[in-house]
């Protein structure tokens, strides 16, 4: 256990306190956690790559506490009606896609290795671009009118080619 992991499970750790603020409506509050979990994710890579602590439980848990807090956010946003069900489902159904594969070719004895390509990272960042957007609008009490439903948009063409993308590699991988 070194700093760096000790960031990520602390990003774990944080997200049924997001959730449950969400949940009572304190969108600003959750929005300063979403954002310090953000913070937290880029300084666990930086103090990993600058001082060559990465390790094999890192490699894991970072993407894993990732993908936690998206679909932690994106679900109870989704049930508050502050994000549309159908982002919801295309999210969450992508992420299922990504770990179901990976746990699928394990139980077949497959070693299937899928590297993350400039999609998925553009993917991601709009998730967390939106996810913020909704949190910090609610938190101050701002209208983001176009600029939401634009990045709405990003999030599921990108969402589904990103999911297309993990999809295509397992299937070369596997078949």
């Amino acid at each position: 256990m070194n700093i760096p992991n000790s960031l990520t499970l602390a990003r774990i750790v944080s997200v049924p306190v997001i959730v449950w603020l969400i949940l009572r409506e304190e969108m600003l509050v959750a929005f300063i956690l979403f954002g310090l979990g953000g913070i937290s994710d880029a300084l666990d890579g930086l103090i990993a790559k600058h001082f060559n602590l990465v390790t094999k439980l890192g490699k894991y848990l970072d993407p894993l506490a990732d993908k936690i807090l998206l679909v932690s956010i994106y679900v109870t946003l989704g049930v508050k009606g502050d994000l549309a069900s159908w982002l919801v489902i295309l999210v969450v159904s992508r992420d299922v896609l990504i770990v179901g594969g990976i746990l699928f070719s394990m139980l077949l004895g497959t070693r299937i290795t899928i590297q993350p390509v400039r999609i998925s990272k553009i993917n991601t960042f709009f998730q967390i671009v939106l996810a913020a957007m909704v949190l910090g609008s609610a938190g101050f009490d701002v209208d983001l009118g176009l600029l939401h439903g634009v990045t709405v948009y990003i999030v599921g063409v990108t969402t589904v080619m990103s999911g297309y993308s993990y999809l295509s590699q397992w299937i070369r991988q596997a078949g």
